[in-house]
């Protein structure tokens, strides 16, 4: 009896004097918070350490950005809708943008925006650079190689401006539609509607984000990128077929999106909510 005293009485001592870690996930905290719906000053004190996940995200970002700058210089058509070989990669850098906001919030977008932003300078300069310099006299790809890289430049500048504006207004947007549905969510006591409510909202989010960056980037790259290159008339049909086909692109890749998600937030236990965030675009070490 009085080893199954001193048992009892060391199970409670751990349970009620054991570190926070071990509290918040042995049991339910007293003001009804999980690990995964931390507070704002709680993910200020973890913002340094280093996740996997994010460095993955943003290695993948940088990728497909540089990656739809050269794809951007080959024109498709598919019966009467014209397109740039941009749309097969680039709507991958809004997914992980969505990704990124959903779970670190707008903070750590801003930074991987700008990181990706800085990366595809580096290398439009590299490329102009290579171009710039005379080949070898043995060397008989110079047309080829000019006209990808010497239009390069062009369509960067046009990519570098068309890119902060969307990719902000999609973050903005994405952290904006998770603050108002928090309460929506919050509300809902029963575990399964919860889940429901959050795939629902967080479609909704995805989504609109993405015409909202989507629209914007299409307006400002178009006319600057391929203005003069291809016929103003045409001009239209193509922003509208882009944002129209990455929408859905968005769209059919959205069960893959909601579950890596909810796989990222459950791994790094992150789930950031943008309260009292400084939405300054210029603000790049505020994460």
């Amino acid at each position: 009896m009085k080893k199954r005293a001193d048992f009892l009485a060391g199970s409670i001592f751990f349970i009620n004097f054991a570190p926070d870690f071990y509290q918040g996930y042995l049991r339910k905290p007293s003001d009804g918070r999980t690990p995964f719906n931390k507070t704002r000053n709680e993910m200020e004190q973890e913002k340094k350490r280093v996740s996997v996940l994010f460095m993955l995200f943003g290695t993948l970002f940088c990728v497909c950005l540089i990656t739809a700058n050269v794809l951007e210089t080959k024109q498709l058509s598919f019966g009467p809708v014209n397109l740039t070989a941009g749309i097969i990669v680039f709507p991958v850098s809004y997914i992980i943008n969505d990704v990124v906001c959903e779970v670190w919030g707008y903070g750590r977008t801003r930074m991987l925006i700008w990181m990706g932003f800085a990366m595809n300078f580096f290398f439009v300069i590299m490329g102009a650079i290579a171009d710039w310099i005379p080949g070898a006299p043995y060397w008989h790809g110079d047309e080829g190689f000019h006209t990808i890289f010497g239009l390069a430049p062009r369509i960067a500048a046009a990519s570098f401006i068309a890119f902060i504006a969307g990719s902000f207004i999609n973050a903005y947007v994405m952290s904006k539609m998770k603050l108002s549905s928090r309460q929506n969510c919050e509300a809902q006591e029963d575990a399964v509607q919860t889940g429901a409510a959050f795939a629902r909202s967080f479609s909704a989010r995805a989504v609109l984000s993405t015409v909202f960056g989507e629209l914007t980037d299409s307006v400002i790259f178009f006319p600057l990128a391929l203005g003069g290159v291809i016929p103003w008339e045409e001009m239209p049909s193509l922003m509208i077929s882009q944002v129209t086909l990455k929408t859905a692109y968005e769209i059919v890749v959205l069960p893959i999106t909601i579950r890596v998600v909810e796989f990222t937030k459950k791994h790094d236990h992150e789930d950031v909510f943008d309260h009292d965030i400084n939405y300054n675009i210029f603000n790049i070490l505020k994460i």
